[in-house]
């Protein structure tokens, strides 16, 4: 009986900058951890939640839906290519080789993102910086702009959305994607 008056909801920060930064992907993330007490054991049980910085950002209207679309191309290239800073162990290891090797697929794909990559500048400008840390490596957009920023340099909020904005317009021209370029 006493489980089920303990029913109530608590929620925890969301995000911990000392988490290492695979807890705060932006689509590897999770929100604010629901805790509730499961009614059959009467143990406390965690709900976590993921969330998609992209997703987010066309539900509020933010961007586009062709700013969505180049973003999650992107994405998927930049995952292709093998960029993304988190590695795994090959399964078969072939004896006396030199190591990791990647494969034509990896280097198609790599070929796509330094495309991608000129078309908003590179990567030293701020919308490839950008780009590459929010979308590429999924980190969050105030992450990105606190620690990363351009230059060294710190961001505001929202600059740094107004930067992200510019470059997904850009993407979205880049892949065809644009309204103007899907009128022509």
């Amino acid at each position: 009986m006493a489980a089920k008056r303990n029913r109530k909801s608590t929620t925890q920060p969301a995000d911990d900058l000392s988490k290492p930064t695979a807890w705060r992907k932006q689509h590897g993330g999770f929100e604010a951890a629901r805790l509730d007490v499961d009614p059959d054991s009467g143990t406390t049980v965690s709900h976590h939640r993921a969330f998609d910085t992209l997703g987010v950002m066309l539900t509020n209207g933010t961007i586009t839906p062709e700013m969505h679309d180049a973003g999650v191309l992107f994405r998927r290239q930049f995952r292709a290519a093998a960029l993304d800073t988190l590695r795994s162990m090959p399964l078969i290891r072939i004896p006396g080789g030199s190591g990791d090797t990647i494969t034509e697929q990896n280097h198609a794909a790599r070929r796509k993102v330094a495309t991608a990559m000129a078309a908003l500048g590179g990567s030293d400008s701020i919308a490839g910086s950008c780009v590459w840390h929010v979308v590429g490596c999924e980190c969050s957009v105030r992450e990105w702009a606190l620690r990363q920023g351009w230059g060294g340099r710190p961001l505001a909020p929202n600059q740094s959305q107004g930067v992200l904005l510019a470059a997904l317009g850009v993407l979205a021209g880049h892949y065809g994607l644009s309204r103007k370029g899907l009128a022509a």
